[in-house]
């Protein structure tokens, strides 16, 4: 059991008020809110270890470049990665597929194929539609089941000799899908193609082994695992790492650089050019002990005692739709009211307090799957209560009669 008070007074934004009424947020799945021990780290780094990382031989200076590399052996350890070399900083999950893409794309022949899913973020398909642009590479797409399950039949059809790579979601960020990420791995390295997952969704919501799943690419952001915004992780197997030419240049990547000729640092900073957001990257740490301290398995089960909560008493609303029944799926439910616009519902819930993501989602390949244009989007995370569901419950009853 875990001391949700306790838990929630770490949080001095969930006091806040919205329209005088006290905030419900119920948008995790769009960014997780950031506890004081996070919030008090960057404070003191910024009072007391503002410096330069890697080059400064002053005090401060190494005090910054240990606590970012403290950070990155964390983040190995968090994930299992075999190296911390293997962990690569980016600006989010975002930042990191669209390495992958341009970077190993770069090794991927004219006329490759790479297979998606329908249930990606536009963050997993649209730096590959850039890539198709450079390389005349074929976009192959896996469906869905009515459950919002992937179609894996269809998945192991759509290799061929010319498949490059597999770029796949671990978790819907609408439906709560959890995707069978290491089966979905082990067919396509029996294939001899690498996989790229999106973690964004999965990595504050449960274990994740790196060498477990044996992914060649994880890629997950700060801000979603109650860690500062604006920073990333890409972890990479470090053969593939080896081969890809750097992403960005600038400083910090090089070993040497003349006009005639440039060398690139080894890794991981080969593809950390510039300053890094030291001070972020060192209050990661400090979101992740915080995880820890609570246990991602005690995270995960009092989500899922909400989600099971909200989905029976949601279902007993009038024209209630839900999309996204997956066995063992993540704590997200996206719903519709009968015809009411998902805008209406949240602009009508939010002066109620409740704070829920309207819209596609960066998902619209899978709202035409769906057949709708977009929907409503409550997340949960481990500082929500049952008490904020029955409040969230209250509010739909209340706009019933103005929506429909």
């Amino acid at each position: 059991m875990i001391d949700i008070q306790k838990i929630r007074n770490d949080f001095p934004i969930l006091q806040k008020t919205v329209y005088g009424k006290p905030l419900i947020y119920l948008d995790n799945t769009a960014t997780t809110q950031t506890p004081s021990a996070v919030v008090d780290d960057i404070v003191h780094s910024y009072y007391n270890a503002k410096a330069n990382v890697h080059r400064g031989t002053f005090h401060m200076a190494q005090m910054a470049t240990e606590a970012m590399e403290a950070t990155r052996r964390r983040v190995a350890q968090l994930i299992n990665a075999p190296s911390a070399s293997d962990i690569i900083f980016t600006r989010g999950t975002t930042e990191s597929i669209n390495l992958v893409a341009s970077s190993y794309g770069q090794l991927i022949p004219d006329g490759s194929e790479i297979i998606l899913t329908v249930m990606e973020h536009h963050a997993n398909i649209v730096p590959w539609q850039l890539l198709r642009t450079r390389k005349h590479i074929t976009i192959k797409v896996v469906p869905i089941h009515a459950d919002g399950t992937l179609d894996l039949d269809t998945y192991r059809s759509l290799f061929s000799e010319r498949t490059a790579l597999v770029a796949v979601t671990h978790v819907s960020n609408v439906l709560g899908t959890v995707n069978p990420v290491k089966d979905i791995i082990e067919t396509a390295h029996a294939h001899g193609v690498p996989v790229l997952v999106d973690g964004a969704q999965a990595i504050a919501h449960m274990r994740v082994d790196v060498q477990q799943l044996d992914a060649d690419f994880y890629a997950f952001s700060s801000h979603k695992m109650y860690g500062p915004s604006g920073i990333g992780v890409l972890y990479g197997r470090q053969s593939l790492l080896e081969k890809m030419p750097p992403y960005q240049g600038g400083g910090e990547m090089i070993a040497h650089v003349s006009f005639e000729k440039t060398t690139f640092a080894d890794l991981p900073y080969k593809f950390e050019a510039g300053t890094p957001d030291f001070v972020d990257i060192a209050a990661l740490h400090t979101a992740i002990d915080y995880m820890d301290s609570i246990g991602v398995e005690n995270i995960n089960a009092h989500e899922q005692e909400l989600l099971r909560y909200a989905t029976v008493r949601m279902l007993e609303i009038p024209g209630m739709r839900i999309f996204g029944t997956a066995p063992g799926k993540e704590a997200i439910i996206s719903f519709l009211i009968g015809n009411a616009h998902h805008f209406d519902t949240g602009t009508l819930l939010d002066k109620l307090g409740v704070a829920v993501r309207t819209g596609h989602h960066c998902a619209q390949p899978l709202m035409a799957a769906l057949g709708i244009e977009g929907c409503v989007r409550a997340s949960f995370a481990v500082y929500n209560t049952r008490d904020e569901v029955d409040k969230f419950i209250e509010a739909i009853y209340r706009i019933l009669p103005l929506i429909q």
